[in-house]
């Protein structure tokens, strides 16, 4: 049963990688909202890896959820973790990108593969990380961010 559990899970996840894979697009076709918001991500990345808790505070919307593999967080505590240096983002390889609009929310998808420092250990791990942008007052602030593990 384990088994069978297990192999329908890793078919999930091929299908998935795989829809995802063709649904991508030639970067230079992608509208100038598509590249607003991946170059968004970007930088959140890069703040994240230096630590830049002002600015990713700006950026948080102030009822988002974090969801890490040990558990969920809310902004404060995301914030927090980063400020302390109880999770450094050190680095995010992103292999993959794309934008799926609903209204005024965007989904953001990264393939990834993250090097960090969780509770002092060295870490690598390759992700697919989910984040949600909402729109307020003109301008674009994540409500979620959510790592999933890729088996690999």
């Amino acid at each position: 049963m384990k088994q069978e559990l297990f192999t329908l899970v890793a078919l999930s996840l091929a299908f998935s990688a795989s829809a995802w894979a063709q649904a991508k697009t030639n970067p230079e076709a992608k509208s100038a909202q598509e590249q607003e918001l991946l170059k968004l991500s970007r930088t959140k990345w890069r703040w994240m890896s230096e630590r830049k808790v002002d600015s990713l505070s700006a950026l948080f919307h102030d009822d988002a959820v974090f969801v890490h593999m040990g558990g969920t967080m809310a902004r404060s505590q995301e914030l927090e973790v980063i400020r302390s240096g109880g999770i450094h983002y050190k680095h995010a390889e992103i292999h993959e990108a794309s934008v799926k609009f609903i209204g005024s929310t965007a989904i953001v998808l990264n393939r990834i593969r993250l090097d960090a420092v969780v509770g002092g250990n060295e870490v690598s791990n390759p992700f697919v990380v989910t984040e949600v942008y909402v729109q307020q007052n003109g301008a674009w602030k994540l409500g979620s961010l959510s790592f999933t593990r890729l088996l690999q």
